[in-house]
This record gives structure tokens, sequence and C-alpha cells, in this order.
């Protein structure tokens, strides 16, 4: 007789069936990020139909087919390919680089409030731009290359600020917030100093519209978006581990000054060429990672998520902004602003006395 023969034949199965509670926690965790990202994307798949199809020439889902197909009639073509797609397809576009550079700070930071409008980031670049728009009379690409130039200036700053390793997050803030308040001294003064002509058109520029939107700009951006792309897979990788404390995540192999360094450095990329091509578009990198984390739970920082829902948040807010008054355009910046303070108000009272 063998100990197989003694034991219950039934004692085994338990074990192979059960589920342990962590195995369980994770299964919860997925279920619940399958459904959040499904729900956000179908959101996002919603206004941007809703993008193609709105306006004084609007669009029925066949015909939008059948243009998207080659099948449509010539003024179809034009308003689909050269006045809505390539607006929406920005603002998609924008909405999500712009999410994930909050995402990646708020993350290094650990601070639900830290995103690179207030940290000074989209100051930089607005300030480079505005400066060759109002003093040179420079438009074009080479004032998209300043507006870029601008905010890596103000990452130099910024790293070079949170170079000491216990002060790393709180010097990065102040830095950020220092700069940001010397940046909008600094565009009044130029603006003030200004024709008048030359001022509105700044003024335009300075508080972000996806209007002019060509698809060189578009093509542009992705291109720096897809180049970004490994920093910020690495940077939502490590991320989470950081958090656990520099000696913990150096015990898991996990430098975290490195991490730090490649997420600013992505955010600060990210940022300055949605600055550079569609303006300093206020909160959204503030607001797409709050309602990520809130929607996914359990402490994660969402980077993927954050995407989806600042592209989805922008997109929605460029509809409002062009139909929302009759007769009447308005920046998307307008929209993302106002929207953005409530929430900012809401943040900070919900927030108050706790980290991400």
């Amino acid at each position: 007789m063998t100990a197989r023969d003694v034991l219950p034949k039934n004692t085994a199965a338990p074990l192979r069936g059960s589920e342990s509670p962590l195995e369980a926690v994770r299964a919860r965790v997925r279920r619940r990020r399958g459904f959040v990202v499904g729900g956000v994307t179908v959101a996002l798949i919603a206004v941007v139909l809703l993008g193609v199809t709105t306006g004084d020439y609007p669009l029925t889902l066949e015909q939008l087919a059948r243009t998207l197909l080659g099948g449509g009639d010539r003024l179809e073509s034009y308003v689909l390919f050269q006045v809505r797609l390539p607006r929406v397809l920005m603002g998609v576009l924008v909405g999500a680089c712009l999410g994930v550079a909050g995402a990646l700070l708020q993350g290094v930071l650990r601070n639900p409030l830290a995103s690179p409008d207030l940290l000074g980031i989209s100051g930089g670049s607005s300030v480079a731009a505005v400066f060759l728009l109002l003093v040179f009379g420079v438009t074009g690409p080479i004032l998209a290359v300043a507006a870029f130039a601008g905010g890596l200036a103000v990452a130099a700053i910024l790293l070079l600020a949170a170079g000491r390793r216990g002060e790393a997050g709180f010097r990065l803030i102040l830095a950020g917030i220092g700069i940001s308040f010397l940046t909008v001294a600094i565009m009044n003064y130029l603006m003030v100093r200004s024709q008048v002509e030359l001022a509105q058109a700044a003024l335009l520029w300075v508080t972000g519209s996806l209007a002019s939107t060509a698809w060189w700009h578009l093509l542009v951006v992705a291109a720096v978006a897809v180049a970004v792309l490994p920093a910020v897979l690495i940077s939502a990788r490590w991320l989470p581990i950081t958090q656990l404390g520099a000696s913990t995540a150096a015990g898991l192999g996990v430098t975290t000054s490195r991490v730090r360094m490649i997420a600013v450095v992505s955010a600060v990329l990210l940022t300055a060429v949605t600055c550079a091509f569609a303006g300093p578009i206020s909160f959204i990198a503030l607001c797409a990672p709050a309602i990520a984390r809130s929607l996914l739970g359990h402490g994660s920082i969402g980077v993927g998520t954050s995407a989806i829902t600042g592209a989805a948040l922008l997109t929605g807010a460029d509809l409002v902004a062009q139909f929302a008054i009759p007769d009447t355009s308005l920046p998307v910046g307008v929209v993302t602003g106002a929207v953005g303070a409530v929430f900012l108000l809401w943040l900070l009272a919900s927030t108050k006395g706790r980290q991400l």
C-alpha cells in the first residue's frame, strides 16, 4: 500500500481549485481596469464621431464611411480631410500627450496637483513663442521650434532644482511655481508693449486652440509621441515601485533618481511639442490623471488610462468651444480653463492632507 492509497482522494482537489486572496484581488483589479478602459474608450470614440460629423455641413455616418473610403464628393472630402479630421485627431493626440505628461509628473512628485501648466513648463513654451511673435514678428514653423525650445529650457531648470536626492519633489514644485509666475509676468509685459494686432494674435495662441491644425502639425506631434513612447512605458512600469520608497525600490533593483529623470524628461517633451502646435492648453494634464486614478482605484498611476481620458476630455472640450455659443467659436483653452478651475477647487478640497 502506498501513501497515495492512504490519503483521501479529494485532498488535493481544493488546493487546485482554490484562489488565493492575492489572486482574487488581482482579478478584481484587472476586471475593473478593463471596464474603465473600455468605458473611456467608448466615450472617446463617441466624441470623435461627433467631432467629424457635426458642423455647418453635417455628415451622416453613411457619408462619413463613404468619404473615408474615397467615395465622397469633393465638398464632403474637403470638409472631412481638410477641416474636421485634422482638428479632431490633433485634439485626440494632444489630449493623450497631456494626460500622459500629467500622470508622469504626478507619479514622480506624488502630488495630485502637479501638472505641466502649474509647474511652468507650458509657460516656458509660451514665453519663447510669444517673444518671437511680438518682438521679431516670426510665424510659422520657427514659432513651433521656439516653443519647443522654451519648454526644454524650463525642463533643464526644473531638473537642476531637483538635484538633491532628499528634496527633489519639494524643490521641483517650488521651482515650477516660481517659473510659472515669472512666465506670466514676462508675457504680460510683452503683450502690453506690442502692437494691438500682434497682441491679439499672441493672445489667441497663448489661450490654446486647435482651429488652425494642419496635417504636418499632426505628423510632427505624432512623431515626437512615438519617439517618447519607450521612455513612457519604462516610467509607467517602474514608477509604482519608486513610490514604495528609495530604499525599497533600490532593494528591488530600481534606481529612483533614474526613473524620475526619465519620467520628467518624457513629460516635458510631450508638453513642449503640444504647446508648440496647439498652445498651452490648461488643466487637461491636471484633470485627466485625477479622473483616471479615481476610476481605477487602488492607488494606480494609470498612465494609459490618463492618455485616453485626456484625449476624450480635450476633444469634448473642443466641441463645446465650437458649438456652445451660437455663431461663435471659442479657443478650446477658454473651455478647459473654465472647467479646470472648478475641478482644481474640488481637487484641492478633496485631497486636503493626502498625497496620491
